[in-house]
């Protein structure tokens, strides 16, 4: 139940406030791509993290997609 009167005297503002960029937001696979990378990865037997393996996609993505801006060529 709500009371008619709250006493903020005591609050501190901003107490839990962190700025977007600390904030670990999780990134959801659609089934089918986490089957598939799962897959390879245990067909080539290696310890995996899935983390890391999306990581190192992402990274390389956005090397090629530099490289393609650098040459004035634009990425679809």
């Amino acid at each position: 139940m709500m009371k008619d009167e709250y006493d903020f005297s005591g609050a501190e503002q901003g107490k839990f406030y962190r700025p977007i960029e600390e904030l670990d937001i999780p990134i959801y696979l659609d089934k089918e791509v986490k089957a598939f990378f799962i897959e390879r990865l245990k067909i080539k037997g290696q310890e995996f993290s899935l983390n890391q393996v999306i990581n190192s996609l992402l990274k390389k993505d956005i090397e090629i997609s530099n490289q393609l801006s650098s040459q004035g060529i634009t990425k679809a």
